[in-house]
């Protein structure tokens, strides 16, 4: 009788169990699946590992810490060996050793898109390096050439001499990438050697401020240091992209990695084989955003374009019609819809190909014919204008405000300030602390060119035209503003 109530309660108890057996299979086979992601993962990095390199150079640096120089009978300099030699626990003719240039070593990744040793890494990969080795996945080790290097993208290609054809892999579309796709990253982290992550695309254009055609793949799958090169693969085993920067307080992987996008890399990479250097259109002009208070003033409706903040009186925009105060919303048949959309697409475009370019003047639309020109012969002719100063720079952000102290240009404030004898236009002397104007960086020292897009030579003409757009009703005034140097762009200054 005692074991009746036993027997019945496991019967009773068995459907439960068996019940909750199932549903355990089923949690405990889906729960995994979902963890690792496809089952493809496995087979596409199998197939792939091989054409994953690391990339290993060494640099000569100058040796650092060696005795100060003192005057020979000095009453330190017996001191002073002393110290140095009992510091570092050398002996006689250890400061000749001291001063000689010790060697460096790094570690990053790359990958080989032709199985005759051509091998794609990042530029800051190699950049500094006297030496490169690309060690394959058996470990055979090989002297590696640098064919080419392009630092706006980050990007160098290197050849190698195997003794028999290398695995190579293919670059994919990066254009038809989803977010949330799955992708694959293989590289060397920590000098660990090959290691395979996997993650999803968190976003695609992604701009992180690192040069002039950011448009970033951002992925969650682990790249650390090391895996700097390194291609990043979808689940067909192509590369859409090659591992190039993280954000991270440590160093180490936090699931912000950066990759650059393979349609932004294939033509680079083409120009690098087939020139061992970049050739990129040109246009010669300095472009802003089109904030929405330039837009309203401007009349551009919607907000849209590059703002051209000065053009560059030897290039090929000049000759073509292109003003300052023109905004480009499309060019050779492609829209521009913000101002860092423009310099990938001129750089996309063949050195000495005639293009369209639409241009909004003065709120109505304006066609031109233009011949680029080839970027890296335009920056030479820059450099040797500018004799060494940052004379091109456009991180300044314009925006509304008044609260500005103004002065004809005279003789006298053009050498206080130091203004060039080519800039002409309003004196900036003052600028109220307290105001916009302090924030948004606009100093004693600035001229102001136009008004409205119409010339001012004086103080006076200055405030004629601001009482004349307040009278039109007009909310913000578009000023064209130098700095000594001459360099011009637009600032909206309200008028409220």
């Amino acid at each position: 009788m005692a074991g009746l109530p036993r027997d019945r309660s496991l019967q009773v108890q068995r459907p439960v169990i068996a019940a909750l057996a199932v549903v355990l299979a089923i949690v405990g086979s889906a729960a995994p699946a979902a963890a690792r992601g496809p089952d493809t993962i496995a087979d596409t990095a199998e197939k792939v590992m091989e054409a994953v390199v690391n990339i290993s150079t060494s640099q000569k640096v100058k040796a650092r810490g060696s005795m100060p120089k003192l005057a020979p009978g000095s009453p330190f300099e017996e001191f002073f060996e002393e110290f140095f030699k009992n510091r570092r626990g050398q002996g006689p003719g250890d400061t000749q050793r001291r001063r000689a240039p010790r060697r460096v070593s790094s570690l990053g990744s790359g990958f080989i898109i032709d199985s005759s040793g051509i091998v794609v890494t990042n530029n800051h990969v190699v950049s500094e390096a006297d030496e490169v080795k690309v060690v394959l996945n058996d470990g055979t080790q090989l002297k590696a050439e640098i064919i080419g290097r392009d630092k706006k993208t980050d990007l160098a290609l290197l050849r190698v001499k195997p003794e028999k054809p290398l695995r190579a892999v293919a670059f994919g579309d990066s254009d038809r990438l989803r977010i949330g796709e799955w992708v694959i990253a293989i590289g060397n982290p920590f000098s660990l050697g090959g290691t395979v992550t996997a993650g999803i695309v968190s976003a695609r254009n992604r701009d992180i401020n690192s040069g002039p055609y950011d448009n970033y793949i951002q992925t969650d799958a682990a790249i650390n240091r090391g895996n700097s090169g390194g291609p990043l693969f979808n689940l067909n085993g192509e590369v859409v992209g090659i591992n190039t920067a993280i954000i991270s307080p440590s160093g180490g992987s936090i699931g912000i990695g950066f990759a650059v996008p393979s349609k932004t890399a294939m033509p680079v990479i083409d120009q690098l084989r087939r020139f061992g250097e970049t050739r990129r259109g040109w246009l010669g002009v300095r472009i802003q955003q089109m904030t929405d208070e330039l837009a309203e003033t401007m009349n551009v409706d919607p907000p849209r374009g590059a703002l051209v903040a000065g053009v560059d009186d030897e290039g090929p925009a000049k000759p073509a019609g292109i003003k300052t105060g023109d905004v480009i919303v499309r060019f050779d048949k492609k829209d521009i819809k913000e101002m860092r959309d423009l310099p990938r697409v001129v750089a996309d475009t063949p050195v000495g190909k005639d293009v369209e370019v639409v241009v909004l003047r003065q709120g109505k639309e304006q066609r031109m014919n233009v011949k680029l020109g080839r970027l890296e012969d335009g920056e030479k002719k820059m450099a040797a204008a500018s004799k060494g100063d940052d004379a091109l720079d456009d991180k300044s952000v314009v925006q509304r405000t008044l609260g500005l102290d103004l002065a004809n240009l005279t003789s006298g404030l053009r050498r206080q300030y130091k203004i060039k004898d080519g800039v002409a236009g309003v004196v900036i002397t003052g600028v109220d602390m307290n105001s916009a104007a302090a924030e948004k960086r606009l100093n004693a020292g600035d001229v102001i060119v136009e008004v409205a897009q119409e010339p001012v030579t004086s103080a006076a003409d200055v405030q004629k035209q601001i009482e004349k757009l307040k009278k039109d009703g007009r909310k913000s005034a578009l000023f064209l503003i130098a700095n000594a140097d001459g360099d011009l762009r637009f600032v909206a200054l309200s008028l409220q």
